[in-house]
């Protein structure tokens, strides 16, 4: 069974394969100051809650954005787990050609999104990755990660407005029940959800003008299929993106 964790800097989603078969998949909030014994307790229970068995793990891959949960992870596969995690960074065999200026810079989960991306839907593709930022990762039809676009994300933006209007509530990002809101909360849901569907399609009509009227447009996290519900341009969601690109670059550098 392998392990697979992406660690962004809000939320931490965790998905356990036999094969390629996800049968577990669990999000929780990114936490710097966890231990690793902390950790450890948590992947226990969300084994033991679902049924899977701990000692069937062979394998352990990450994608972290953040640094200081890096060595607590660590540590954690170590003592738990016994396995020495595989980290996806730069200079990992993942199967398509880094044309960053300088490929350090690119986050390992936008490189993993990009290896999922080509590898099920192929190539031209665009995957947008609603995170903490949205994230667009190009990859040619040749299986090159060309770079991307990176935008501010749904949730800063909905804490952005709470905090510096002194009358304005907080929302949830959702479909207005009507275009024209007539109250507050309704005109700001209006304006959250159009706005963010007019700068999505936006940015991927002008990715589409450059690669070709076939490049692929796929969204990913966690309000993924709220877009791809109202989106002109992109109509696939996977949620298990991420995931899928983990167990793909663990079984490309763990060939038999």
């Amino acid at each position: 069974m392998l392990l697979a964790l992406d660690v962004g800097n809000t939320n931490i989603t965790i998905g356990a394969f036999k094969g390629a078969s996800l049968t577990g998949r669990w999000r929780l909030r990114t936490i710097s100051e966890q231990t690793p014994d902390e950790w450890g307790i948590l992947m226990r229970s969300l084994f033991s809650l679902s049924s899977l068995d701990l000692t069937k793990v062979n394998g352990v891959i990450i994608s972290s954005v953040v640094p200081a949960v890096d060595q607590p992870l660590m540590a954690m596969a170590e003592r738990y787990f016994q396995r020495e995690p595989m980290f996806v960074t730069h200079t990992t065999d993942i199967g398509i050609k880094n044309l960053y200026d300088n490929p350090r810079e690119v986050g390992a989960d936008r490189l993993v999104n990009a290896v999922a991306g080509f590898h099920k839907y192929g190539g031209p593709c665009v995957v947008v990755d609603l995170g903490t930022t949205i994230n667009f990762d190009v990859v040619s039809r040749n299986a090159e990660f060309l770079g991307g676009i990176i935008a501010p994300g749904i949730g800063m933006s909905i804490s952005g407005l709470f905090a510096k209007t002194a009358r304005l509530p907080m929302v949830d990002f959702r479909a207005p029940e009507k275009l024209v809101g007539s109250n507050t909360v309704g005109s700001i849901q209006s304006g959250l959800y159009y706005g963010f569907l007019g700068l999505i399609d936006g940015v991927v009509e002008r990715i589409v003008a450059d690669l070709g009227a076939d490049t692929k447009a796929i969204a990913t996290g966690g309000q993924g299929q709220l877009i791809a519900s109202g989106s002109r341009l992109v109509k696939i969601c996977d949620e298990d993106l991420t995931l899928e690109g983990l167990r793909l670059i663990w079984e490309r550098n763990h060939k038999s």
